[in-house]
Parts: C-alpha cells; structure tokens; sequence
C-alpha cells in the first residue's frame, strides 16, 4: 500500500501543475486578444441640460461654448450656491493638448471671484479675446484669464492649458 500511496501523490501533483499550465495558457490569450480598457481613462460628459438649467436659475448671463472641436472634452459641471451664498457656475474640459481648462462665473465681487478661480493670482498683461480685452493672471497652480467685470458676474477661463487655449474657450463662449 506503502508504494500505491507514492505514486498517487505524484499523479496529484502532476494533475495539479497540468491544471495550472491550462489555466495559464487561458489567461494569457485572454489578455493577448480580448480587447482592454481603451482611450486615457478621461470620462466624457454632457453638460448641455446642465447649462440649460443654470441658465434659468442664474442671476447673471451663463456662458456655455459653441463651436469647439470634438478635441475639447468636457469633464465635469456644477452649478451651485457656494459656501458665502454667491451662484457659480463651473464647466471643466480636457484641452486638445491634454491640459485642464475650464470656465468658472460667479456673482461674487471681481477680485473674490478671481482669488477663487485662480489660486494667487498675479496680473499677468491682456489678452484680446473676440474683439474684448481681457485681464491675463497667473497664479500658483492655474493661469486664468478674467473677462472685464460685468454688472452681474465674473466671468474667468481657467486651468493648465496655455494662455492660447484658454482664449479658445472664451471665444467660443455665447
């Protein structure tokens, strides 16, 4: 019995090492043919009913884009009170060059306004923007550029983009 004990562990073994080398062959053409996670993992949104909306609710005139490419892709949207009471409107997008641009509105005062869509922010020159000269800033993390204060709102292009791609998005604002 000693003997047919042996030479039933073998075959276990050796039953298990064949079971293991299928099992692997299996995941190895899975992972070589079955298609993966595609594209850069940026999550795509549609922000139009949203834009709609604060449009109706919003104190000031809501500035959404026509006219970009397919190449700017929206990322996120909010439209809401924040935490001093002022309405703000927020649309974020991945540029065409991967960078993050968005457009934040606010009837707070100019400068807060500024301080909020743009982290220490420091003057930077102008940029014309559709026939509009428009302030530049710089700040610690994002650049923005600053739409002339309306009587109603603060209007400020934000993000990592270049200064170029922001004036793209605030020309396409209607």
């Amino acid at each position: 019995m000693a003997g047919n004990s042996s030479k039933r562990g073998r075959q276990t073994v050796r039953d298990m090492i064949l079971s293991m080398l299928a099992v692997g062959v299996v995941v190895f053409v899975g992972y070589v043919f079955l298609p993966g996670a595609q594209g850069d993992g940026v999550h795509v949104i549609d922000y139009r009913s949203a834009l709609a909306s604060a449009k109706r609710g919003a104190p000031y005139p809501v500035l959404g884009p026509e006219g970009l490419s397919d190449k700017w892709r929206a990322t996120s949207v909010d439209y809401r009170p924040d935490k001093q009471g002022h309405n703000v409107w927020h649309l974020g997008f991945v540029t065409p060059s991967g960078q993050y641009a968005a457009v934040e509105q606010s009837d707070a005062a100019h400068d807060a306004a500024v301080a909020a869509a743009v982290a220490g922010a420091k003057e930077d020159g102008t940029a014309t923007v559709a026939g509009d000269t428009w302030q530049r800033f710089q700040g610690e993390r994002y650049r923005g550029l600053v739409h002339p204060a309306g009587t109603t709102g603060t209007t400020v292009v934000t993000g990592t983009a270049t200064y170029e791609e922001l004036a793209q998005l605030a020309e396409a604002l209607k």
